[in-house]
């Protein structure tokens, strides 16, 4: 099974913090998206990794994802190695994804800070024909970037997700025991916060306000993006 969209994260629901509004859009439009969680999450403080697998797999069903792997790389031990870049470039050379979609560094969390420079080089790798000769080499076309946590300051461009946010926050209430949820007992962290849950509405409508819609997902590019007419001028 192939897809035209890749989505990388660190942790099984970033890529649904990050980009699942542009996901789901991208699965309603007919094309084949999918997500690779680079570790199973293990050393979360909430949630085991039986539960974490489970609300993945339910959030990508919601999202419209036609498939969700895992790379099973240490949590908490993310690092741009040789062995790594190996697994990851494996999952990139199998899937054969057009676009990737992956965390920006300079994040607060060291792991999507670590995907960051994995991803890239791991992409790289994956098109040279003499690298890991196991599998067909192949490389994406491009790699946009996203935010997890922390200020969206490197932003290229912002899709539209107003038809795709209550999917999106439905996609991640199946994290039950990761976002605030009031009836699944464990400690509160950042993220099970009512002010983070609170935060991916704010920071939705926020750049929905910058393109003059309700809602809005922002990515970055590190290489121009080629237009064939002028935005908005589309059609």
């Amino acid at each position: 099974m192939t897809v035209e969209v890749l989505a990388i994260g660190a942790h099984p629901d970033d890529a649904d913090i990050g980009v699942g509004g542009i996901l789901c859009k991208l699965a309603k439009a007919g094309k084949r998206v999918g997500i690779l969680d680079l570790t199973r999450g293990e050393l979360g403080t909430r949630g085991t990794v039986e539960e974490r697998t489970k609300e993945a797999a339910e959030a990508a069903r919601i999202l419209g994802v036609a498939e969700r792997a895992n790379a099973g790389l240490p949590d908490g031990g993310l690092a741009n190695t040789l062995e790594q870049q190996r697994v990851v470039a494996g999952h990139i050379r199998r899937l054969r994804p057009r676009i990737l979609l992956a965390p920006l560094d300079r994040d607060r969390h060291p792991d999507h800070d670590a995907a960051h420079a994995l991803v890239r080089d791991s992409a790289y790798f994956a098109g040279l024909a003499k690298w890991e000769a196991d599998r067909e080499p192949h490389r994406p076309e491009r790699i946009f970037w996203y935010r997890v946590y922390g200020d969206d300051t490197k932003v290229t461009f912002v899709m539209n997700i107003t038809d795709e946010f209550a999917q999106k926050r439905e996609a991640m209430q199946a994290f039950r025991s990761q976002f605030h949820n009031p009836d699944y007992k464990a400690p509160e962290t950042f993220v099970s916060s009512p002010a983070f849950w609170n935060a991916i509405e704010t920071r939705a409508a926020y750049w929905g306000s910058r393109i003059g819609v309700a809602y809005g997902e922002a990515l970055h590019s590190l290489s121009p993006v080629g237009l064939e007419t002028l935005p908005g001028l589309e059609n």
